[in-house]
């Protein structure tokens, strides 16, 4: 074979990235381009604006039936010392042990029927910086109390342990999450009857936290699970004395802790406290406070919250507003379509007038 036939050859059987001649794969197949006129776009906007105008007005109508009353109680007057605030107390470095209780009356005009929820509400606490959000150990809180990976700058304390002897000791829980955990006792007295509602302090946490990503060592014996364990630094009391009156609620599987371990996106949220199973009667109440949580110290506010709830959740009106202006916006470029179109139809009318005049 000559030269010249091996470079024939080869031509021949060069590779080539072209696609094959096809009607597929040169994009030859029949197609259909609509034609976006004036015309044509005023029915699909006007539309639009109906079905959002309607579904908007059907939410907001939900939402607005929900029954709220929001108390701030952030600088409620302190029962213990005289003309001075709670918030004024717990800025005050001698007295922030100190107990301090304060009292604030309201009214429900009407009755709150069905279940209702009591909310606490924070301003202006960002529990989703970053480092925040790190300090907390998975592992621990499934079950494993002197586990501590990931809870830095909050993982043991120098305490005494059961032999008297000091030395460090895992925080059980450890992290900054936990350690700032909202510790206000918020109780309600109804005023007519004299007496304290009842306020149920479970159901409030996920499903899917209780018992799946919170869990108790599997030793039956909970404090000989957590011995060799300590309080973390804001704490007043154990993790196993967190609800005196139901042991089951206590450990990692006590719900107040849950639901502050399920960290807020925004700096201004609201987390469920209570339940009020029977729902509340119209009269007059008065919120009792343990005023524990400082937050003059980040410009915060503290607020109060009974709620009840529809199909939707809460009072969160964002749904039916953003339906209720796109909508409205649809139906406002309907009818500049439909202004440009009658404008440019009588242009026409009166130009061919004008030919045949």
């Amino acid at each position: 074979m000559t030269q010249e036939d091996d470079e024939y050859w080869e031509s021949q059987h060069k590779k080539s990235n072209r696609p094959e001649d096809t009607a597929f794969k040169q994009q030859r197949l029949s197609a259909w381009k609509p034609v976006f006129t004036v015309r044509s776009m005023m029915p699909v906007f006007f539309g639009i604006g109906i079905v959002f105008m309607g579904i908007g007005g059907l939410l907001y109508g939900f939402v607005a039936a929900v029954d709220e009353i929001e108390l701030d109680y952030s600088d409620c007057m302190s029962e213990e010392y005289t003309g001075r605030t709670c918030a004024e107390i717990r800025r005050n470095a001698s007295l922030v042990t100190q107990p301090c209780s304060c009292r604030l009356n309201f009214s429900l005009p009407n009755k709150m029927s069905d279940q209702v929820f009591l909310y606490y509400k924070l301003t202006n606490f960002y529990q989703n910086h970053r480092r925040y959000i790190d300090s907390r150990s998975e592992t621990q809180l499934r079950g494993s109390p002197t586990s501590t990976s990931g809870c830095s700058p909050i993982r043991t304390r120098n305490a005494s342990g059961s032999d008297g002897m000091f030395s460090e000791l895992p925080v059980a829980p450890c992290g900054l999450i936990a350690n700032s955990i909202f510790n206000d006792s918020l109780r309600l007295l109804s005023l007519d009857s004299d007496s304290f509602v009842n306020l149920t302090r479970t159901g409030i946490a996920w499903a899917s936290d209780h018992g799946t990503k919170f869990r108790n060592p599997s030793d039956d014996n909970l404090t000989a699970a957590f011995a060799g364990t300590v309080r973390p630094p804001n704490w007043q009391r154990s993790v196993l004395e967190l609800d005196p009156t139901n042991d089951d609620n206590n450990g990692f599987l006590n719900e107040d802790l849950i639901v502050w371990m399920r960290t807020a996106a925004l700096s201004t949220f609201r987390k469920l406290y209570r339940r009020i199973p029977q729902g509340l009667a119209a009269g007059n109440y008065t919120l009792v406070v343990d005023y524990h949580f400082p937050t003059s110290g980040f410009d915060g506010k503290k607020l109060m919250i009974l709620s009840t709830i529809s199909w939707l959740g809460g009072r969160n009106t964002f749904l039916g507003i953003a339906y209720l202006v796109v909508g409205t916006l649809s139906l406002a470029l309907s009818l500049m379509f439909f202004a440009l179109n009658a404008c440019h139809n009588s242009g026409t009318l009166s130009i061919r007038r004008r030919e045949v005049l």
